[in-house]
C-alpha cells in the first residue's frame, strides 16, 4: 500500500483511516500498512478469532468439509486429492470430475433424515453407520458474549409492526444477499432472517456446501443493517405455529437463488404462507450468486492456493506468538 495509493483513496473516497485486524499483514517481508501508520491514519481492531477469510478461501480451494457433518470413511478416501471440484446443487465447476466423493451421502447418511446442524451436532454420533460430526473442528469458538456483541442492536418488534420473514442459507454472505435484504426490509417495519442449518443446506446443494458453517453465517447476517433479527437453524418448512409465534405478516422470497436450480420442495416450504395469503415473490435486485465467487476463485486456483498456504502459516505463527507470549507473561507474573 504505497503513499500514492493512499493519497488516491484518501482524496477520491474521502477516507479518514485505514483499518485492519490486530494480526500482522506482511507481504514480501514488509508491513502492508506501514505508510498509513507513519501518517497516523491507521487503526487496528481486535479480530474475531477463529473467523478467517484465509480459512474460508482455503475451504473452496481444498474442498475441506471439516466445517460440517461428514462420513468418516469418505474422509479417508477423499484425502487423495487435495484440490477437488467445486460443487453446487450437484453441478461441478471445473476441477477433477473423476472425484466422486462430493456427493450428498458423503456429507450426511442417506438412512438418517434428521436435520443435524452445528448447534445440535455435538450430541450426534452413530457408530453403526460410521458417521461423525466435524463441526467442532471449526476454529471459530461461539460464545454467548460473541453473539451478544454481534446482536447489540437487536430489539423486539413493537406492537403493530409489520413483520417480514425471509429464509435461506446466506452462505458466503455477498452483495446479492445484501441487496435482496434491502428490498425485503422495505416491505415492512421489522425483518427476520431465517438461517438454515448446515445439513439442511447440504442436502439441497451437496458437495462441501455450505462453505461457512451455521455460526459463521449467523454472524455474517447479524452484521447487515437491513435485518432486525435472525432465526438460527430455521426450519425449511414455514408452519402456522411459526408464523403465529414470530408474528409474521408476510413471507418473502426472491427470484434469484444460490441453489442454482429450481427448488423441487418450493411448494412444501411455503405451502402454509401461500394458503394464508401472506407469501410474496419479489424481484431480486442483483443476479450475483455464490457461483460467481466460486468461479473467480477456481480460475486463479494455483495462484490462490500458494497465497493461502503462505497466509495460513503467517496466521498460525501470529496465534502461536500471541498465546505463547501470554503464557510466558502470566508465568512471569506468578514468579514475581
Amino acid at each position: 500500500m504505497t503513499s500514492e495509493y493512499l493519497d488516491h483513496i484518501f482524496n477520491t473516497y474521502d477516507v479518514d483511516y485505514v483499518v485492519h485486524g490486530d494480526d500482522p499483514c506482511i507481504v514480501d517481508g514488509k508491513d502492508v500498512y506501514e505508510s498509513a501508520k507513519r501518517r497516523g491514519r491507521y487503526r487496528s481492531i481486535p479480530r474475531t478469532e477463529g473467523v478467517s477469510t484465509t480459512d474460508i478461501v482455503g475451504r473452496m480451494l481444498l474442498m475441506t468439509k471439516e466445517h460440517h457433518l461428514r462420513n468418516t470413511t469418505s474422509k479417508r478416501r477423499s484425502r487423495g486429492n487435495s484440490v477437488g471440484s467445486l460443487s453446487i446443487s450437484g453441478g461441478i465447476i471445473d476441477g477433477d470430475q473423476s472425484d466422486t466423493t462430493d456427493s450428498d451421502n458423503e456429507i450426511h447418511n442417506e438412512k438418517d433424515e434428521d436435520d443435524v446442524s452445528v448447534l445440535t451436532a455435538a450430541n450426534y454420533n452413530n457408530d453403526e453407520d460410521n458417521t461423525s460430526v466435524l463441526g467442532h473442528q471449526s476454529k471459530f469458538l461461539t460464545t454467548s458474549m460473541m453473539l451478544r456483541l454481534f446482536s447489540a442492536g437487536v430489539k423486539h418488534p413493537e406492537e403493530g409492526m409489520r413483520v417480514v420473514y425471509v429464509d435461506g442459507a446466506w452462505d458466503m454472505f455477498h452483495c446479492g444477499h445484501v441487496e435482496f435484504l434491502k428490498e425485503a426490509s422495505k416491505r415492512g417495519d421489522y425483518l427476520i432472517v431465517g438461517i438454515h442449518g448446515d445439513s439442511v443446506v447440504n442436502k439441497r446443494r451437496g458437495g462441501n456446501l455450505p462453505l461457512m458453517n451455521l455460526h459463521e453465517r449467523v454472524l455474517s447476517v447479524l452484521g447487515c443493517k437491513y435485518m432486525n433479527d435472525v432465526l438460527i437453524d430455521a426450519p425449511m418448512e414455514i408452519t402456522p405455529d411459526m408464523i403465529a409465534s414470530l408474528k409474521i405478516t408476510e413471507v418473502v422470497h426472491g427470484t434469484e437463488s444460490d441453489d442454482g436450480c429450481s427448488d423441487v420442495n418450493f411448494d412444501d416450504r411455503y405451502r402454509f404462507p401461500k394458503e394464508m395469503g401472506i407469501f410474496t415473490t419479489i424481484q431480486s435486485p442483483s443476479e450475483f450468486k455464490l457461483h460467481n465467487i466460486l468461479s473467480r476463485i477456481q480460475k486463479k486456483q494455483a495462484e490462490f492456493q500458494k497465497k493461502i498456504e503462505r497466509k495460513k502459516r503467517a496466521e498460525r505463527e501470529w496465534f502461536d506468538n500471541k498465546y505463547q507470549n501470554g503464557d510466558k507473561n502470566a508465568s512471569n507474573g506468578e514468579k514475581k
